[in-house]
């Protein structure tokens, strides 16, 4: 027996070595593990992209839950014998990464991005990104993940942006691509636009005014924000309400508050006839509703009162006032005219900003859009009813299944997508102009071109990260091989960001899906039930518990109990349970070495282990593994070591049958504990292999 078992199993010791022979070994690529006849050259495949992590600082147990369930994909179809490929990469993150930079040299400079420049800010960032993205990496090798570090990406590198470049002028040649004038998500705090899905509502407390233009006009209107009133064009009305009918397509005049307005009358099934008046005031350029009641009834959008600074841009005594303290003066104005008919107090969902807190201002500006209600060229569907015909024809699965309802509820209500920023981090907008020309996808060589200043929304890069990954546009191996993949695994809390974007984006590009199963996991809380936050100081960060208990005990934790989709808790007591159950496969192991192997091994033990060796290989076959893992852990330590060892203590002829439930143990508990199991295997004295990581899954019916 190897002298290592005589002391108490230590992690710290431990796991980093085991990684760096890991890494040394070469097995993570499948193409080393064909080249060294651990895989068959024919061997099907098995792939999967690693959600990558942005390059804004630390990973969180969200990342560490992530990789364990990934991990536990990747290692089972690599023990299996399949050509198996998990892809690492991270992701630039613009919005989150120029604004911690931003922030940063606030704080240290007093200056704004405008003052530093376009070319020394992006500087600033690529250097905060590098190092970044050094301590991610340190973070998922801490974790075990067994990537092909040889393969890993970058949303910002060069055969990503190339991939970019290509997909949108493809998007533009088939129409989908276009740029207009209209409504967006304005975020004052960070000037850029940003799309519905980045938006967070917090519900709010705030006023319902009832008033109306001016003495004479015939109709009170309700609203919360009276300073927009300045911009409104119409009233709109519901065509069965019978309070309103005689005023219908009738037209007033007015000044309200300094400014003067032009109302007309218009009927409209948009509105709610029971909420506030029954009528509403038209704003068509501070409102996405608005907008599309503008459209119905040929109203104009061009009346704009509310700049990208959310001040005010009306003459008078509102002049330049923030948008907020101009509701004050029209309130106070409405009820110096006697116009203010009734003050109510109302809740209301306000839009901020994911990533600033800003609150959102809806404005219209002219900006690149992606068309989802356009047929597709040679396709005859639009791309929302290709992200619907993805999931619906069973090309994908989502689990667990009720997020698939959420998933088509989303699609139905998508509009066209934003993908400008006003942000100076990210793919560039490839297309230039000089004077009425338009290049579309690469910079024409000749002189006199200027590139669009705005950055694509993120979520354009990384939507094709399945694809871009593997080498595509051009047809490579990899790509040929390894796509669609097989699994994508993320929180359900990007389902919209991000999965949709990718089916959306894959569809168009290749005509096929881009992953064949969706595994959302769930929120990491805490053990009282709470969301992790910096305010709370209940964050656990994964380096620090693998640093105290083990990776293997972390990894362990995040998994038993852990349904897909539904919210988990964890605490330390929890991962110092497992940590205890490492050294228990160590005590094990120990007693199991101190043997020669000796005997027939025992058919009813072995027929018992076996079965149990069935059960686990089904369940995470069917993407049970928490169930897989907890079976594990209670038949070693309350079967295996309580019974079974003990009852063999004395006994001369029942080691075989102890070495072949300990050597296929390893090999079941691998992809959930890699790093005890790997140690403990490289001191059984027969080996399939070099590693347990690329030793043979038990073949059991």
């Amino acid at each position: 027996m190897d002298e290592k078992f005589l002391k108490p199993y230590d992690s710290s010791t431990t796991e980093a070595r085991i990684y760096a022979a890991w890494e040394k070994s070469g097995f993570f690529n499948p193409d080393e593990c064909v080249k060294r006849g651990v895989t068959r050259s024919d061997a099907p495949t098995y792939s999967i992209v690693l959600p990558p992590p942005n390059v804004t600082g630390r990973l969180h147990m969200g990342h560490a839950l992530m990789l364990a369930v990934e991990d536990v994909f990747v290692r089972f179809k690599r023990m299996q014998g399949f050509r198996t490929l998990w892809v690492p990469g991270t992701d630039h993150a613009a919005i989150a990464t120029q604004s911690v930079v931003e922030k940063q040299i606030k704080k240290d400079e007093n200056k704004g991005r405008h003052e530093i420049g376009r070319e020394e800010l992006l500087k600033r960032i690529e250097l905060f990104a590098n190092q970044s993205h050094d301590t991610i990496v340190n973070q998922l090798k801490t974790m075990g993940a067994s990537l092909d570090w040889s393969r890993e990406a970058f949303t910002l590198d060069e055969t990503r942006s190339n991939a970019v470049r290509t997909v949108f002028k493809s998007m533009y040649d088939a129409g989908l691509i276009y740029r207009g004038n209209r409504i967006v998500n304005w975020d004052p705090k960070g000037q850029t636009t940003i799309s519905d899905d980045e938006i967070v509502y917090e519900e709010r407390t705030a006023k319902l005014y009832t008033f109306r233009y001016s003495k004479d006009f015939p109709i009170p209107i309700a609203t919360t924000r009276p300073e927009t009133k300045v911009g409104d064009v119409a009233v709109a009305v519901h065509p069965d309400d019978t309070r309103y009918a005689e005023f219908v397509g009738k037209e007033y005049d007015a000044v309200f508050c300094d400014v003067p307005i032009h109302i007309k009358i218009v009927a409209d099934k948009e509105v709610d006839p029971a909420f506030g008046t029954g009528a509403v005031g038209l704003t068509p350029a501070h409102s996405h509703i608005d907008w599309e009641i503008a459209d119905r009834h040929d109203l104009s959008h061009e009346v704009i009162v509310i700049n990208e600074y959310a001040k005010m841009m009306v003459p008078g005594r509102l002049a330049d006032k923030k948008a907020s303290e101009a509701r004050d003066m029209v309130v106070e104005w409405l009820t110096s005219e006697g116009l203010l008919e009734k003050t109510e107090d109302t809740k209301q969902n306000i839009a901020t900003a994911e990533r600033t807190g800003g609150t959102i201002e809806p404005l219209p500006k002219l900006q690149w859009w992606v068309e989802v209600n356009k047929p597709v060229p040679g396709r005859g569907k639009t791309l929302k009813e290709l992200m619907i015909d993805a999931v619906r024809s069973g090309d994908i699965k989502i689990l667990p299944e009720h997020f698939e309802k959420t998933y088509f509820h989303w699609i139905e209500n998508l509009r066209d997508w934003c993908i400008s920023r006003q942000i100076w981090y990210g793919h560039r907008i490839p297309v230039w102009y000089r004077g009425e020309e338009i290049s579309i996808g690469t910079e024409p060589t000749d002189s006199g071109w200027t590139q669009d200043e705005d950055t694509l929304d993120t979520w354009f890069s990384s939507g094709l990260w399945t694809f871009s990954t593997l080498g595509w546009p051009e047809n490579t191996s990899d790509f040929k091989n390894y796509h669609p993949t097989d699994l994508l695994e993320t929180g359900y809390d990007i389902l919209f960001f991000w999965v949709a974007r990718m089916i959306l984006m894959t569809e168009f590009t290749l005509g096929e899906v881009p992953f064949k199963t969706v595994y959302l996991h769930g929120l990491v809380r805490d053990a009282e039930g709470r969301k992790m936050s910096k305010s709370l100081g209940n964050n656990l960060d994964p380096l620090v518990i693998s640093e105290k208990f083990g990776a293997d005990a972390a990894r362990m934790a995040l998994v038993v109990g852990n349904t897909p989709g539904t919210d988990m808790r964890i605490s330390e007591d929890k991962v110092k349970g497992y940590k205890h159950f490492a050294n228990k496969l160590w005590n094990i192991a120990r007693f199991v070495l101190s043997q020669e192997r000796a005997g027939e091994i025992k058919e009813d033990l072995k027929s018992e282990f076996d079965a149990l060796a069935a059960e686990v290989t089904n369940d995470i076959e069917e993407f049970r593994i928490y169930m897989a893992a907890e079976k594990l852990y209670h038949y070693l330590w309350h079967r295996f070591a309580d019974e079974i060892i003990e009852e063999s203590k004395g006994k001369t002829d029942c080691s075989a049958t102890l070495y072949y439930i300990l050597e296929n143990s390893l090999k079941l508990l691998h992809p959930f504990m890699p790093f005890v199991t790997e140690e403990i295997y490289q001191s059984m004295p027969t080996k399939d292999t070099e590693f347990l990581m690329v030793a043979h899954w038990p073949m059991v019916e």
